[in-house]
């Protein structure tokens, strides 16, 4: 009992002269997103197209009820995926330079869209989605998309035209959107009142990536 009660003082005292430093988890360290691997896109089936142009319309009320992956994965792929094995998209873009990415805000942090490995692509582990809009619905709508167009990609031309093809492909991808919602039951309203400024440094954009458009989808 001695024997263990002196172990016992010595081992004390040894860590009173040298202290042991124990590290505390930092709060403010980063927090890392991992990427998503996205189910393949059912691309058959669907409402008719004429049925999902009259049933197309802007919704501005959301519930929080989050979309499945598979439901993402299907609209992403109608948003603007690969659909041939040259690697065209479903949307077209100016002289195919597809210079649309879409980036994916969720509650538990925002993706880019990754069409040619079918999967989002983590960027940032924050919730950005109340810096994509000013409408008070878009903080608590599951899936936020903003459509960025890269610059870079669009090879020579004026700022002007640029503008012009980046708006107008922005378009398209929108509208792949709104009729994939049609024809699924979703919700969805496409938004041009963004905090760019917000969400430019969230995302890290590069110079010559701007954000064109918003758009809310959900239930």
């Amino acid at each position: 009992m001695k024997k263990q009660l002196v172990t016992c003082v010595l081992l004390l005292s040894f860590l009173f002269i040298f202290p042991v430093e124990i590290q505390a988890a930092d709060s403010n360290a980063p927090v890392e997103i991992k990427s998503i691997d996205l189910p393949k896109p059912v691309t058959e089936g669907g409402k008719p197209l004429m049925e999902a142009l009259k049933e197309r319309k802007s919704t501005r009320e959301f519930s929080d009820e989050k979309l499945s992956l598979q439901t993402l994965s299907n609209m992403l792929w109608a948003a603007n995926g690969i659909s041939r094995p040259d690697g065209k998209r479903t949307a077209p873009s100016a002289r195919n330079k597809q210079e649309i990415d879409i980036y994916v805000a969720m509650e538990d942090g925002t993706y880019l869209y990754d069409a040619k490995e079918n999967k989002l692509i983590g960027v940032v582990a924050e919730d950005i989605r109340e810096a994509t809009g000013m409408q008070p619905f878009v903080k608590n709508a599951p899936v936020n998309l903003l459509f960025v167009a890269d610059y870079d990609k669009m090879g020579d031309g004026s700022n002007e035209q640029k503008d012009f093809y980046a708006a107008t492909d922005t378009g398209y991808v929108s509208q792949n959107v709104y009729l994939f919602c049609a024809s699924e039951g979703l919700a969805t309203v496409v938004r041009g009142m963004v905090d760019r400024d917000k969400c430019k440094a969230a995302l890290k954009l590069k110079d010559s990536q701007k954000i064109i458009l918003a758009q809310t989808v959900g239930y």
